[in-house]
């Protein structure tokens, strides 16, 4: 089931994201694995706003939740994480669903994101989801800003791009 983020469901985002994270050691991107999830006063910040929706087992736990920011008018994907006991079975597909839902509701015209190229779950999954990389042309100026900010935290260590889908795209079913 996705829901809207409750305020208990806070607490378990940082534990999905560390074990959701772990799988970058397999591509020797420790740092990625090691990095520390947004402190609980942010993650409130997005479940407060109506921006953070989760993914629950059967038992009403979270398992899989989304962060949303909206820049310069589009609907932009701050953090997707599905925990690995629950991968592979259409969760961040549905997430994103729902912050399409979302932004469609309130007139953005894009969802974006940024996000690792070589990454098999993050770039090529995206392209599959009907996301296009655009180029630093076309960035605005907010995604300039979120892309200097990630370059400032050591992330272009490895390629990164910048990713858009327009909001109602049919997306490819993989």
């Amino acid at each position: 089931m996705i829901r809207a983020a409750l305020p208990e469901d806070v607490a378990s985002m940082p534990d999905i994201e560390r074990a959701a994270g772990a799988a970058f050691r397999e591509l020797d991107m420790a740092p990625i694995a090691d990095d520390e999830a947004p402190p609980m006063d942010v993650l409130h910040g997005y479940q407060r706003a109506g921006h953070a929706w989760v993914a629950t087992d059967n038992d009403g736990q979270p398992i899989a939740y989304l962060l949303l920011d909206v820049v310069d008018g589009a609907g932009h994907i701050e953090q997707v994480s599905v925990h690995p006991d629950h991968a592979r079975r259409g969760l961040g597909r549905a997430l994103l669903s729902v912050a399409e839902e979302w932004a469609a509701l309130h007139g953005l015209s894009a969802l974006t994101l940024t996000t690792f190229t070589d990454v098999p779950w993050n770039a090529p999954y995206y392209s599959r989801l009907g996301f296009r990389v655009i180029t630093r042309d076309d960035w605005t100026p907010g995604l300039q800003r979120i892309r200097n900010h990630e370059a400032a935290l050591g992330l272009d260590a490895w390629p990164r791009t910048v990713m858009r889908r327009p909001v109602g795209a049919q997306a490819e079913r993989k």
